[in-house]
């Protein structure tokens, strides 16, 4: 349990870094982070990183189709999370 914690502050630190980027390209009209690559840091964990960075930075809070996957793939989890949890694999 100690190093899947372990993960998931290293995933969602490097989640909120790259969302942080992202942004900052967008505002210099330089080269931007594929959605793809945000959606898997997110589905890898990064979900509450993802969260705080869209917060912080105001990043992609105004693209429906960014924010319906995102919170799409937060659902995904939750229900994955919920079965663990009802089959006690936690």
């Amino acid at each position: 349990m100690n190093s899947l914690f372990v993960y998931l502050v290293l995933v969602n630190c490097i989640t909120f870094l790259v969302f942080g980027y992202d942004k900052n390209a967008a505002r210099k009209s330089k080269n931007r982070i594929p959605e793809r690559n945000l959606f898997i840091l997110t589905l890898l964990g990064g979900t509450i990183g993802g969260l705080v960075a869209m917060k912080t930075f105001n990043h992609k809070t105004r693209k429906t189709s960014f924010i319906f996957t995102f919170y799409g793939i937060v659902l995904l989890q939750l229900f994955v999370l919920y079965l663990l949890f009802k089959n006690r694999y936690f």
